[in-house]
């Protein structure tokens, strides 16, 4: 349910603009217009959803040391509540996403704070680094947390991020499964061929090795191929509903599923962790009412940061075609499009259907973002609701 008109308004604001400006707006986020998700599949195929804790802070005039501070008490919650995950991004360069350059880093200092819950990064942009240091850093994550570490690898996106590596840019998806192939080398003890200064061909290996293979995912939203690439390369998959329906995660869900068959793997295998927008208080229209001026400022900042790759990528979208009432229209579109079906913002009681609904479509795991703009207090209040949204999914399961 959204909150009071949301809806009216956001198709209003769209509504007032020309046909053309309409258009160009639209094509900014590829959003399209919220659709029901209709009802829970009776199937109970993909299991209960494990809840987990995703960060990627957009509060832009904030200190990073009271983000990482967030991050940091979060994880130590979730830890002493049984959360499944703690999920922490990689971006470079640009105020959305700041606090989070170095996603190994951070895990070290979450690892070295819990005992159980994973650590993830979501994700790491593989292009940008050499796999060798990458799997020396996985090598030393997974010691110091006792085995707890996995990642989700990226292609990488925006232009500007090359600067690290601007060779990798053109061939960024070849030079993606290039490096996993060194990375499952590497962590099983197995040496690479590198060239060495004056020439020479060495073999390299580790040290240390993870004590088993990390577990792995590839980050995709709106590319099908991406979904195929995974299965073919016995990949889970991170998707995010930032800029797509459930119904179209279902459908890459359903292709992705196809593909690990046709790749002669288990048409059931394969974790599939969807982002998304999460705010639970112990009253459901005090929630819903708690989000609408963060995510705001955070779908502006977004809107922001796209503006910049459409610019940089020629794709007919710049930044001085874009007017405050196209930015104004297209904010209360996302909004009445996340409140109504692409976030998760309720009770833990409230939300129970919507989470039925990710998991007939085939999410195993929710990744919670919930550093979105909100008071500490109302994060910590939600992590505690999450771990009861968790209890209430097990008691059900177990009474089924």
């Amino acid at each position: 349910m959204s909150a009071p008109g949301t809806g009216r308004a956001a198709a209003t604001a769209l509504g007032t603009l020309p046909p053309e400006r309409r258009a160009l707006v639209e094509r900014l986020l590829r959003s399209g217009t919220a659709r029901p998700a209709g009802p829970p599949s009776t199937s109970d195929e993909s299991g209960t959803p494990k809840i987990s804790l995703f960060f990627f802070s957009a509060d832009i005039d904030d200190d990073p040391r009271d983000k990482h501070a967030l991050v940091l008490e979060c994880a130590r919650l979730a830890d002493e509540l049984g959360l499944h995950a703690i999920w922490v991004p990689e971006r470079h360069f640009d105020a959305f996403g700041a606090p989070y350059p170095s996603p190994g880093l951070l895990l070290a200092a979450i690892a070295a704070s819990t005992e159980r819950i994973a650590l993830r990064s979501g994700s790491v942009v593989l292009p940008l680094h050499d796999p060798l240091l990458v799997a020396e850093e996985w090598g030393v994550l997974d010691s110091l947390s006792g085995g707890r570490v996995g990642m989700s690898l990226a292609s990488g996106w925006h232009a500007d991020d090359f600067v690290l590596n601007p060779d990798g840019f053109e061939q960024r998806k070849q030079v993606l499964e290039d490096g996993l192939a060194d990375l499952y080398a590497l962590w099983r003890g197995e040496p690479v061929r590198r060239v060495a200064p004056g020439g020479r061909e060495i073999d390299v290996r580790i040290h240390p090795r993870p004590r088993a293979v990390p577990e792995v995912w590839l980050t995709s939203t709106g590319n099908p191929q991406t979904w195929r690439t995974a299965a073919r390369l016995g990949l889970n998959v991170l998707t995010a509903m930032l800029e797509q329906s459930l119904e179209d995660v279902a459908g890459k869900v359903a292709l992705y599923r196809a593909a690990l068959a046709e790749a002669g793997r288990p048409a059931t295998g394969g974790e599939i962790t969807c982002m998304l927008h999460t705010h639970l208080a112990p009253d459901p229209a005090q929630a819903r009412e708690r989000v609408r001026e963060p995510l705001r400022r955070y779908l502006t900042a977004h809107l922001n940061l796209f503006e910049k790759f459409a610019a940089s990528q020629d794709l007919g979208v710049h930044p001085d075609d874009v007017t405050d009432a196209d930015r104004a229209a297209l904010i209360e579109h996302g909004l009445r499009r996340y409140i109504d079906s692409s976030g998760l913002f309720g009770s833990a009681e409230s939300c129970l259907p919507a989470v039925d609904r990710l998991r007939a479509a085939g999410i195993t795991e929710l990744g919670c973002l919930i550093d979105f703009g909100l008071p500490r207090e109302d994060v910590l209040q939600s992590v505690r609701e999450l771990a009861g949204l968790a209890t209430r999914l097990r008691a059900r399961k177990a009474g089924s």
